[in-house]
């Protein structure tokens, strides 16, 4: 039976690059992969998922009422060379979509990798992480470091000065210039200050 894997980290580490080079030694041998991101993630354009070290691929562009089995189930009817299905940014998953790319690759025995965040700025879970955390077969930290040269675990939202933000919607689409990935320490730190 195929699994389904849950890759997570704070940001910067590096998941998507991950992501992109598990779909690049897929199609080295052969086999074709699906790639998916968020349509709300627009630092590149809609579908298309970018590392901050410059690779890029064109992914489906997903929103909340997508059918992730649906689609997967589709392209493999058609296509028997799909031997793997990659989400970038999967903390914007539903519970319902989770449990959609659970069924992938139990009823399709399709991999399933998913890449995402486990928590917002305030260290709140997101719904998607929650339940990839819960069901996924393989969960798996990528690793990334703080200022300080501890384990980054956290983000902090910064505003345009650099300043923490410690209120505001869940979702804010952003990279370096929105975020910083810290330790605990220094996210407890930044939200106990004044």
């Amino acid at each position: 039976m195929a699994k389904l894997y849950f890759y997570y980290s704070a940001m910067n580490a590096g998941k998507s690059t991950v992501l992109l080079q598990s779909s690049y030694n897929y199609r080295e041998r052969g086999m074709d992969t699906l790639l998916f991101t968020p349509i709300l993630d627009d630092r590149a354009k809609p579908g298309i998922i970018a590392s901050r070290i410059g690779l890029s691929a064109e992914a489906v562009a997903f929103d909340v009422k997508t059918d992730l089995f649906a689609y997967v189930a589709s392209v493999a009817t058609e296509n028997p060379k799909l031997k793997c299905v990659l989400i970038d940014e999967a903390q914007f998953l539903t519970k319902k979509q989770v449990t959609q790319l659970s069924d992938i690759s139990i009823q399709l025995n399709i991999p399933v990798l998913a890449y995402g965040l486990r928590t917002d700025f305030r260290g709140e879970p997101f719904e998607g992480s929650v339940y990839l955390l819960a069901w996924a077969e393989e969960v798996t930290e990528i690793k990334t470091i703080c200022h300080c040269g501890r384990k980054a675990t956290m983000n902090l939202r910064i505003d345009d000065a650099g300043k923490v933000i410690k209120d505001g919607a869940q979702v804010e689409i952003g990279g370096n210039e929105r975020y910083v990935s810290v330790c605990r320490r220094h996210h407890n730190e930044a939200f106990r200050s004044s």
